[in-house]
């Protein structure tokens, strides 16, 4: 018998952070999910309805760069959090993501997160505080894959 989104939520490591009833809440928006190696989650520029906590597999940013395509910014692998995008307007995704290997996990419907965010602003402020390093953490390995991109080379 497979567990139900509730008892999944519940032990994810990323929700570690909240409350039984934060993550009662959160699991209540929560549905079952998973992707085939290859299949595109989203587009960066694309509309940002969703967030996902995977649980096993692996998922590819990408972000596009002028002459050089979709570029690979990270590599997530399950026990994760796939979206930030859908916290602040215009609910937009800022990169793409691909699935390398297939996933499975929970997707949230965003638009009602938000709405349980706006309505008990502690619950707010605890899913912002597990996102927050999140959003940091990735906008650092953009820049460090950036640099890395763009970086004079040197003759050997």
């Amino acid at each position: 018998m497979t567990a139900g989104p509730a008892d999944r939520v519940a032990v994810h490591p990323f929700l570690a952070g909240l409350t039984a009833e934060q993550r009662d809440a959160l699991a209540a928006d929560a549905a079952p999910a998973s992707f085939s190696s290859g299949q595109r989650l989203f587009a960066s520029g694309s509309a940002a309805e969703v967030f996902w906590l995977l649980e096993s597999g692996s998922a590819a940013l990408d972000l596009p760069v002028p002459g050089r395509g979709d570029v690979v910014v990270e590599t997530l692998t399950g026990a994760t959090v796939l979206g930030w995008s859908w916290l602040h307007p215009p609910y937009r995704w800022h990169f793409g993501a691909v699935a390398r290997e297939p996933c499975v996990g929970l997707v949230f419907d965003a638009s009602s997160v938000r709405g349980r965010c706006a309505a008990d602003p502690a619950f707010g402020y605890a899913v912002l505080n597990l996102f927050t390093p999140v959003i940091i953490q990735r906008l650092q390995a953009t820049r460090l894959r950036m640099l890395d991109l763009y970086a004079p080379r040197t003759a050997p």
